[in-house]
């Protein structure tokens, strides 16, 4: 049994197995409900006696639930949520890095105690993991009249501000934090070049960007959207919301993102990017919290001095084709796509790109460029421009039995968990596609120099500059090219 680690709130007791500790369901907030309902994050209440932690805390309360997720739905009006998770190996010569990971989901759904973010294969790579729970949905993202903005990105400040005063009774360096995320996640990471996150973190990775950031107007209609679905009349407050259950909200927005695509007048392009993942929150730039979007922030050289990964897969959008069963997309729908999300509305000079392409591959390759490709990049190229160090990657693998690269096939390989349910995007993990994963990891993990840590060439990312060609991870069944063209 391990000693007791004492923290700034009380005492917890974690486990050891296989030469790695943890400790799970630690509060770094107290429970958002009551008096703290669509409040900022507030200290936890103290223990004096040693707490367990060997046992995972209960996921925030769920708008969706994501295929892939081992997460049940819950139905406690009121979980002590907000809590994180740590991994570290049993014994260390000295303080270790940190990776303090974000998990996606549309910004509705998702936990740190999903079992394909265990921290163990990373921390077998020198590092602390930290995987982090946060509000979500209306609770955490709701624009509401007499609340605070942002309310789920404030609970990450919080975490790692919690990170910053109690890790190093873990064996973590408070000095050497790096943040990781994906999808809803990266959007969390690029969301914290916000100025109330500064110095709580020092190296940033941002896996598949999302493209949504909310105008207040835009994410408060929204709010009042899901507000009338629940039975509210009229304009709804803090007040009137407090009233509904996270339960009663969470239908509430399953059913307006049933009826979106009704909306556009209203929501624009918002309305069109309906999915089985439904992007209907996301963070606000409300001028407070969050003073401007991250991209000007990051061209304001926001992150100058934060080495930042970011990159996508190759097919992000193939995951929601196949989970929508659209495997038939005529012309018809290729042109819809083309005219609301190509840039500028340029069907022809898109599809000049790719003029042999079938309407299904335009489909899917504009819908990908749009939400996930071009904020990726977008993002590298605003840092680049402030003077950061920026590394960019496009992962390109073709499992056995899998469907090319989708959005989050690059999860089981960051975390090397294969054997959970979002492995099942890779069946047949062949040794090209585990070598992906190695070197994936090897990368994401801090080094002095990361660069060059590895002497085999493509197994670092490229340093992100006009015109150079980013490193791609490809791993074909025939094929162990690591460097593509």
């Amino acid at each position: 049994m391990l000693n007791p680690v004492l923290t700034q709130t009380g005492p917890v007791q974690g486990r050891e197995d296989d030469g790695v500790r943890s400790w799970l369901g630690i509060p770094y907030a107290a429970p958002p409900w009551g008096r703290h309902r669509f409040a900022p994050p507030q200290a936890p209440t103290p223990w004096s006696s040693v707490r367990d932690a060997s046992s995972y805390g209960p996921p925030a309360p769920q708008g969706l639930q994501l295929p892939g997720s081992e997460i049940p739905p819950s139905t406690d009006p009121a979980p002590d949520c907000l809590t994180l998770n740590i991994w570290a190996p049993s014994a260390a010569p000295e303080a270790l890095p940190v990776m303090v990971w974000f998990h996606g989901g549309a910004y509705l759904a998702g936990a740190g105690s999903e079992r394909a973010y265990n921290g163990t294969a990373l921390v077998r790579e020198g590092v602390l993991v930290v995987t982090v729970n946060y509000r979500m949905g209306v609770d955490g993202f709701g624009q509401i009249d007499g609340a605070v903005s942002n309310r789920g990105i404030l609970d990450q400040i919080a975490a790692l501000e919690w990170v910053r005063d109690n890790i190093a009774g873990f064996g973590g360096d408070p000095q050497k934090v790096t943040i990781f995320g994906e999808s809803a996640g990266a959007g969390c990471v690029l969301a914290l070049t916000m100025p109330r996150a500064r110095n709580l973190f020092h190296r940033a990775i941002a896996q598949s960007i999302p493209r949504m950031f909310f105008s207040p107007p835009l994410a408060h209609s929204v709010t009042q959207a899901v507000a009338a679905a629940a039975g509210i009349e009229g304009t709804a407050d803090a007040r009137t919301l407090a009233t509904l259950t996270p339960q009663t909200l969470a239908d509430a927005t399953r059913l307006v993102i049933s009826t979106m695509g009704n909306r556009a007048d209203e929501w624009g392009t918002l309305a069109y990017t309906s999915s089985s993942s439904g992007p209907i929150f996301g963070p606000i730039v409300d001028g407070d919290t969050m003073p401007e979007d991250p991209w000007t922030a990051l061209r304001n050289g926001a992150a100058r001095e934060i080495p930042i990964i970011t990159g996508h897969t190759r097919d992000e959008y193939r995951l929601f084709t196949a989970l929508q069963k659209r495997f038939s997309i005529t012309t018809e729908e290729a042109d819809t796509a083309l005219h609301i999300f190509a840039p500028n509305g340029d069907a022809d000079g898109y599809r000049a790109i790719m003029p042999q392409a079938e309407p299904g591959e335009l489909y899917e390759k504009v819908n990908t460029d749009y939400l996930f490709l071009a904020p990726t990049l977008q993002a590298a190229m605003a840092g680049a421009d402030a003077g950061g160090h920026v590394f960019v990657y496009e992962l390109c693998i073709d499992p056995v039995g899998g469907m090319g690269s989708p959005h989050a096939i690059d999860l089981p390989l960051t975390f090397n968990t294969l054997d959970t349910v979002m492995g099942a995007l890779i069946p047949e993990p062949t040794d090209s596609v585990i070598e992906s994963g190695i070197r994936m990891r090897s990368a994401w993990t801090p080094s002095p120099q990361p660069e060059t840590r590895d002497g085999r060439s493509g197994a670092q990312t490229s340093r992100y500059r006009y015109g150079a060609a980013r490193t791609l991870w490809c791993a074909t069944p025939n094929r162990n090219g690591l460097n593509c063209p």
